[in-house]
C-alpha cells in the first residue's frame, strides 16, 4: 500500500477501481442489467426529482461533461430506466425522467449505496469521515480551479 503523499492520485484511482468492481458484483448479484457504477450519480439525482429535468441540470449536478452525461442518459434510456422528452419551447433542450422501471431501482440503489459506504468506511469514526470528505473536496476544488482557469 502506497500511503505517500506523492501516491494520492494513484490511490484515489485504485479506490475508484475497487469501488466499481464491488458495485459491478453487487449489480450482477441482484441481476440488474444495463447499469454501470458510473450511472449512480445520475440515478441518485433523478431519484430526488419530482418532474422531468433538463440534461443541462443533470450535467451541473453530477459535475461531468455534457457528452459523458448524455452517453449515460442514452444508455439508461436504451435499457428502459429513463425517458427523454424534447422541450416544446426549445429544440435544444431535452428533459429526462425516470420510467417505472427506473423508479423500481430505488430500493436496490439505496441498499447498495448504504452497503458500499459501510464497507468503505468500516470502523472509521464520524470525525475522520468528515475530515476525509472535506479534504477530498479541497483536492477536487484545487484541480478544478487549475483546470478551469480560476473557476471552481
Amino acid at each position: 500500500m502506497d500511503s505517500s503523499l506523492q501516491g494520492i492520485i494513484g490511490q484515489i484511482a485504485r479506490l475508484r477501481e475497487l469501488a466499481n468492481e464491488w458495485l459491478g458484483r453487487e449489480l450482477e448479484r441482484r441481476a440488474i442489467e444495463g447499469i454501470q457504477p458510473a450511472h449512480g450519480t445520475v440515478l441518485a439525482f433523478l431519484f430526488k426529482q419530482q418532474s422531468p429535468v433538463p440534461i443541462k441540470e443533470i450535467v451541473d449536478q453530477v459535475r461531468r461533461v455534457k457528452s459523458t452525461v448524455t452517453g449515460m442518459v442514452n444508455t439508461l434510456e436504451r435499457h428502459g430506466y429513463v425517458r427523454k422528452i424534447p422541450s416544446d419551447d426549445d429544440g435544444r433542450v431535452v428533459y429526462v425522467e425516470l420510467t417505472e422501471k427506473g423508479c423500481a431501482l430505488r430500493a436496490d440503489f439505496d441498499e447498495i449505496s448504504e452497503r458500499l459506504l459501510s464497507t468503505v468506511y468500516g470502523e472509521m469514526s464520524g470525525k475522520d469521515r468528515e475530515s476525509l470528505a472535506r479534504l477530498l473536496c479541497q483536492l477536487e476544488k484545487n484541480l478544478r480551479v487549475s483546470c478551469h482557469g480560476g473557476r471552481a
